[in-house]
């Protein structure tokens, strides 16, 4: 066999040297695909623990909102963030992780309202996310905002990730999360931060659902109480506007109450359920009450007085055709509460009013 020319070989060397550095490139390539099946296998981990926090508290919307934002801050390489939410035209926050304390403390003595083109504000614009590599590095630090200022200064805070938690075209919260060095967050983690929002957004619209089933629920059974009463008590109408009063009391989330009828001219005490038994005992003896279309020209004691914390006050007028029977009405309820569905077992029972207030300094008794 005929000897190769010397051209055409590989020297030993270069032939160890190639060698060593395709398994360079091929450990390089497998630890890659092994720090990303990692890096999947972790972030599906973290989906399924939220999703048994989900599971584990139905309608509670407190420890899913925990466990969400520590697992993105864990995955994002975060060191801190809140999770908020917007109601009533206000942020509400619902979740910290990692917060300093100095920066906790003075946004605790301080909330208010995004200063104009900040993160928060920018969230409401409808921006999907707004990712901020250097907090210390745009206009509205060197503005001298207090807001941004304190969250530099105090947090420590350097690079800021925001993502909209929105159903539609509503925006119903945020989840924010800070590094304490200007270091950006990769697409990837943007896009994870965003999974972990829509979450968020299938979370509440659970809770809210569950909600209203149990409300619904509530008021059913509450009706079906009522409707046993009425049964059992034909012609006599004080148990029936007793058990009237208290499902409504207690539907609605009222501490005590009345429940009046009118006779055209005058509304008399046919209940009143009260914490104190002798409230409750003066309220059924105390004189009829003469209608008047002005409600100054009331008696002092009769008068609802509603202070500017009180969240709600509503009326709801009982009518046969076109003759007046009577009126239900609430005050300073925390909540909004169907007493127009309990009007109505009282207009089937009988002439009545209902007056409720809520446990607060700020309402006086009726």
């Amino acid at each position: 066999m005929s000897a190769t020319p010397d051209s055409t070989l590989t020297s030993p060397e270069q032939r160890i040297a190639d060698l060593e550095r395709q398994l360079a490139e091929y450990r390089a390539e497998r630890d890659a695909c092994k720090a990303e099946r990692d890096e999947a296998l972790e972030q599906q981990t973290a989906t399924a623990e939220v999703l048994g926090v989900i599971n584990s508290s139905p309608g509670e919307l407190g420890p899913v909102f925990d466990a969400m934002l520590e697992r993105a801050m864990r995955l994002c390489g975060a060191d801190f963030g809140a999770m908020a939410v917007f109601e009533n035209g206000q942020w509400k926050s619902v979740a910290t992780h990692g917060v300093p304390a100095a920066y906790a403390e003075f946004r605790s003595r301080n909330p208010s309202p995004p200063p104009p083109g900040g993160i928060s504000a920018r969230i409401l614009a409808g921006e999907p996310f707004v990712h901020t590599v250097d907090l210390a590095d745009d206009d509205i630090y060197r503005s001298g905002e207090p807001y941004r200022r304190t969250l530099v200064d105090l947090g420590r805070a350097r690079t800021s990730l925001a993502v909209a938690l929105r159903r539609d075209s509503e925006t119903l919260g945020s989840i924010l999360i800070y590094r304490k060095e200007v270091r950006p967050f990769t697409d990837k983690q943007i896009a994870l931060l965003q999974n972990f929002a829509a979450q968020a957004v299938i979370a509440m619209e659970n809770a809210r659902l569950l909600t209203e089933t149990r409300e619904a629920l509530e008021q059913q059974t509450a009706t079906a109480e009522v409707l046993g009463v009425i049964n059992s008590s034909p012609g006599d109408l004080a148990p029936v506007f007793k058990a009237i009063l208290e499902k409504a009391l207690r539907i609605c989330g009222a501490a005590a109450g009345n429940l009046l009828s009118y006779d055209g001219e005058f509304f008399h005490v046919e209940a009143a359920v009260h914490a104190d038994g002798g409230i409750a005992k003066h309220q059924l003896n105390r004189p009829p009450l003469l209608a008047r279309s002005d409600r100054h020209n009331l008696p002092r004691s009769w008068r609802a007085k509603i202070s500017p914390s009180a969240r709600m006050c509503g009326k709801v007028t009982l009518t046969a055709k076109i003759r007046l029977l009577g009126r239900w009405s609430t005050a300073a309820a925390t909540e909004a509460c169907s007493t127009s569905h309990y009007a109505k077992k009282a207009r089937s029972s009988g002439a009545s009013t209902f007056t409720a207030k809520k446990s607060a300094p700020s309402v006086a008794s009726t």
